[in-house]
Order: structure tokens, then sequence, then C-alpha cells
């Protein structure tokens, strides 16, 4: 398996001293079908995500495309993580499906207790110290025969349950290979530059403290959207490839699906909006309409994820011009 794309580690505490936002590495990362304690076996693994994490989305994606909805289980968390009062910690994510969120002022349907691990856990950090680790991160592949924690890096767990599909019960019928080997050269050159550019460049701009950290990140992420737009338009190809969906479609598509509706807003990235690119936006339309990829998230968890861990918990009802989100994506036509 390719070495996943990960932020360096260096001067780690210096770096966010001075206000930039640096991405930590996962710890667990043992591989299905490769570590002989984790055979890939339908029915035996679980996933606990969050909604509007992108990078557990990443994730919610493959499953769904990869069609191992009814052979990988899942819970999903609610999307604001627990509280200053809470009786644990703060700041920690909770499978919790009483929590009303401010934003509808009602329960989220999708949200569900943790059944997992038999233990009904509230916190995703449970999970862990059941394994003596002090990580706290979603998302985590689990093992229920063992008891065991897989895998929580985001890029391996897509390869692996690609690599792994019909072993782990997905039927072949229309089936994508997200990792085709005749062009997985340029997958892995476009998952570093949509890593490095657009996903963990979104956090850069939104989460960091310091004016230049957040200019250097701002520009770098525009300038990673012209370039795809550009190679979209090139032939007009339907995907960053070609004409087949593939990994890197996948790993770009969770962070410019919540671009118009939060990051433009929330993570100060309001030079543009996906919809000013008439490529990218066609591109996001058709990703979004393949199946199982509008049932594999929801912009209610994602904003209120987002904006109710804001300073004042205050969720933004729009944008609704020229459409509302994600009504929106199932019009090509507005670009």
């Amino acid at each position: 398996m390719t070495k996943s794309v990960e932020e360096s580690q260096k001067d780690i505490a210096a770096r966010r001293a001075k206000g930039e936002f640096v991405r930590g590495v996962s710890q667990f990362r043992s591989i299905l079908g490769d570590d002989p304690d984790f055979p890939a076996e339908p029915g035996r693994y679980h996933l606990f995500v969050a909604l509007n994490c992108p990078w557990c989305h990443r994730v919610t994606l493959a499953r769904n495309v990869l069609g191992l909805q009814s052979s990988i289980t899942m819970d999903v968390a609610f999307p604001g993580r627990t509280n200053d009062d809470d009786p644990v910690a703060p700041n920690l994510w909770e499978f919790n499906p009483s929590r009303v969120a401010s934003l509808t002022g009602t329960t989220l349907p999708e949200c569900t207790p943790e059944t997992g691990t038999g233990q009904n856990y509230r916190l995703a950090r449970q999970v862990y110290e059941a394994e003596g680790s002090k990580e706290a991160s979603v998302p985590i592949l689990y093992d229920k025969h063992t008891k065991r924690i897989v895998n929580n890096e985001s890029a391996e767990i897509i390869r692996m349950l690609n690599a792994q599909a019909a072993a782990l019960g997905a039927s072949d019928a229309a089936r994508p290979d997200l990792y085709p080997a005749d062009v997985s050269t340029e997958i892995d050159g476009l998952n570093e530059q949509i890593y490095v550019g657009i996903n963990n460049g979104a956090y850069k701009a939104g989460f960091s403290s310091d004016q230049a950290v957040y200019a250097a990140a701002f520009e770098a992420y525009f300038a990673t959207l012209r370039m795809l737009e550009a190679r979209l338009a090139a032939n007009d190809r339907p995907f960053l490839t070609g004409n087949r969906f593939t990994e890197a479609d996948l790993r770009l598509f969770p962070t410019l699906y919540r671009h118009d509706p939060v990051y433009y807003v929330r993570m100060k990235l309001n030079g543009a909006r996906i919809l000013d690119f008439p490529h990218l936006w066609r591109w996001l339309c058709r990703v979004h309409a393949l199946p199982g990829v509008a049932e594999s998230n929801s912009l209610t968890h994602c904003r209120q994820g987002y904006f109710g861990r804001s300073w004042n918990n205050v969720v933004p009802l729009g944008p609704f011009h020229p459409m509302s989100y994600p009504e929106a994506y199932g019009h090509p036509e507005l670009a």
C-alpha cells in the first residue's frame, strides 16, 4: 500500500505556538488482508465516524460507492463535540443521539449510540482508552471480533476498502475501482496536491491564528482550485483522471462539498465559490449524483459541527442564492 500523504511533524510545538495549524499523525495503521490479525471478511468490521468531519466523509464515501453499507456497520457521532461542562472533558466526539442541534432545534436522525464495541461507550476516546491509547479522533475502523482498532488513518482506510471490497462483501455490479493500476501514479500525484492545497489547506487557512500563515494557505488553496479547473477543462474530462471516478475524485469531494455553504465563511476562504469555477461545479454535481454519494453525508451536520464550535455558537442559515444547498448540487447548469 502506498504511504499516505501526511503533514511534516518537524518543529510541531514551535509552529503551533506561532499560530500555525499542524495536523497530527494517526497511530493505528494495520492493513486489512495484509495483517493476519485482520482478515477481510464481511460483517466483521465497524466504522466510527462524524459526518461533519471531511476525513470521515472520505470513508463514508468509499463505503457507499463500493457497496459496503450492509457488510460494514457504522456509528455516527453528534457533529458538535462535548462542551466545557462535560463530566469527562470538552472537545470530544460523542455518540449521543438524544443531543439537540441548535440549527434545527431537534435531534439529528443520523446520530447513533455506540454499537461497535458492545460496551455502549459514550465517547470515541473510550474506544482508544480500551487499547491504552490517548488518541480521540475519528474515523476509526474497528474489528468487532477481536475488539481492536484496525486503523484510524482515513487515506489508508479508503485504500484498503477498495482493495478488499469483494472479500468484505461488496457486489461486483457497477462497483468502481478507486485505484486502477494504469493511473495509480497519476492518482498519487493528485492526492498530494489535493491534500496539501485543498484538504489540509482549508484547515491551514481556517484554524491558523497568524495572518501570514493564513494568507499563504488561502493563496495555495485557490491556486490549486485553478489548477484543477484547468485540468477538468482539458478535453472537458468528467473526472480528474479522465472518464473514471477514482480515489483522487473521492478525496477532493469532501472539501469542495463544504466550500460554498461552510468553508467560504468558516474557513475564511471567501476568494470565490466553487460555483464560480464552471468545470469544478459541474464535476461537483456529477460526483454528488453518483449512487450512494448524496447519502454519505449531511450538510446539516457540517453546518452544526463547524459553526456550532465558533465563538457564539450561532449557525448561519444561508446561502440560499442562487439556490439552497445541497439542492444546488442537483443543478450543474447554475455555473
